[in-house]
């Protein structure tokens, strides 16, 4: 039994532990309550009601395990962190099962006594935001204990004296794992308990531990694993925690390519989080150093969406070359589920020190405008009635919509084309800050990618990804 065949054995064999219910990141209270309600005593697990929300949410306390050492977990202390919360009925999913890894199993529960809140902040996860229906940030409130969820949680962390604890977010999507192109796909921190950022026995152990699952982590994902800022933050559950002498482990889920919804990164949450409590069960932590933990590249926000390199742009007949980045942004839709990307230029100039998810060399292209086709649309039959790959070719990315059949912001993702509805003749025609300017790139007067808002076509290759918008 090692801890590196652990790890090889959590990932090869994840599709059996994976909770099938999510589907998306966008879940609510509601619909967790039957997979809380199905953990089974006959599996070990106790579950109680920790209390209510401020809409009188019920959050749960499950616990598990009969081992001396007391691990607390909680996670969606923002309502729009849902990574952690997939990964920990994943967990829970894995510790209700019987196979080959049984005995890790049963070195973790006998050793470790496991609490867990899954959905810390239900209210906000109503409708996807970050704070809780106080509109308070709940990880700012640790000393006065505004939220009933907080006042939740410090009393959980009185009662329990948990030895190590586990905080579990998600960040965004542009960090990278300092100035390299890689993103930083898991970041962690022991975080400080002091304006000094003192190291005394409690986060030097949260520092061995955060050691040992990078390591762990590094075998899957290297060079995409980074380190949080540890800036004391004197309102912070994370910073208290550690203060309140539970040694306390950040970590931050951010991005990874071609992955929306976090379903991979729920993945290494879930490989991270239980190698560590098997790190923890056979004090394999100690093993390692503070120099490893801090040797582990700090977080820097340098990825953008897309970036066009040497981009030959005009100005009022001055022609000068520039890379440009487009930032995308996520905009909820009225049913708190659902959700449309909409895409603006975040910056222009000399942008060597970023990077992006994609990037276009426009060295040897010819950027213009997109063009709106001159016919006038009825319907979405009618559209898709088109040749996309003709019009794309001709450099058209906007359709004249008179249509009634069609009332979202966002396109169904398998048209191409941004509708321009009433009065609307075109998207954004400059490429300037915060705009969104459809954009032909050719070579030799033959179109090869077509950025619409934000996403990167090409005339013969049928994409689903991303949506264009209505004007």
């Amino acid at each position: 039994m090692n801890r590196k065949a652990f790890v090889a054995a959590l990932q090869r064999q994840y599709e059996t532990y994976r909770e099938p219910y999510f589907t998306s990141r966008r879940f609510k209270h509601a619909d967790i309550q039957p997979l809380i309600a199905a953990l089974s005593p006959d599996k070990g697990f106790s579950v109680k009601e920790l209390g209510f929300s401020t809409e009188k949410r019920v959050i749960h306390h499950i616990q598990l395990g009969k081992g001396a050492t007391k691990v607390l977990l909680w996670s969606q202390m923002h309502g729009d962190e849902a990574t952690a919360t997939m990964a920990l009925f994943d967990i829970f999913r894995f510790f209700s099962a019987s196979d080959e890894l049984d005995s890790y199993r049963k070195v973790i529960l006998d050793s470790l006594s496991l609490h867990f809140v899954p959905m810390l902040n239900p209210d906000g996860a109503e409708v996807f935001k970050r704070r809780t229906a106080l509109d308070i940030d709940m990880n700012r409130d640790a000393l006065r204990l505004v939220n009933p969820e907080s006042r939740l949680l410090k009393s959980l962390c009185d009662e329990l004296n948990a030895d190590f604890g586990f905080n579990l977010h998600d960040q965004h999507t542009r960090y990278t794992a300092y100035y390299t192109p890689k993103p930083a796909t898991i970041s962690f921190l022991a975080p400080a308990y002091n304006a000094a950022k003192e190291v005394n026995p409690v986060r030097e152990r949260a520092m061995r531990l955060i050691a040992a699952m990078n390591e762990d982590l590094q075998s899957i994902i290297p060079g995409q694993v980074a380190k949080y800022n540890d800036e004391f933050e004197p309102r912070a559950f994370g910073d208290n925690i550690q203060k309140w002498g539970t040694s306390t482990v950040l970590i931050e889920s951010g991005g990874y390519p071609d992955d929306p919804e976090k379903f991979y990164i729920r993945q290494l949450n879930f490989i991270a989080i239980l190698s560590a409590l098997y790190a923890i069960a056979q004090k394999e932590y100690e093993q390692h150093t503070t120099e490893q933990y801090w040797a582990i590249p700090e977080n820097r926000m340098q990825l953008r969406h897309l970036v066009l390199r040497n981009a030959l742009l005009d100005f009022n007949g001055t022609a000068y070359r520039a890379d440009i980045s487009f930032d995308i942004r996520e905009r909820m839709k009225a049913d708190g589920r659902s959700f449309y990307y909409q895409c603006f230029v975040d910056d222009i100039g000399d942008l060597s020190t970023l990077y992006g998810y994609r990037e276009i060399d426009c060295t040897n292209l010819q950027v213009s405008f997109g063009k709106v086709y001159p016919e006038e649309m009825y319907s979405l039959d009618q559209i898709r009635k088109l040749n996309f790959s003709r019009l794309l070719a001709e450099g058209y990315t906007a359709l004249r919509y008179k249509g009634q059949d069609w009332q979202e912001k966002d396109v169904p993702a398998d048209i191409p084309f941004n509708l321009l509805r009433g009065n609307h003749t075109r998207p954004d025609d400059a490429v300037s800050i915060e705009q969104n300017p459809d954009l032909v790139l050719a070579e030799n007067d033959k179109v090869r990618y077509l950025i619409i808002n934000g996403f990167v076509r090409e005339p013969d290759v049928q994409l689903s990804k991303g949506n264009a918008l209505s004007y």
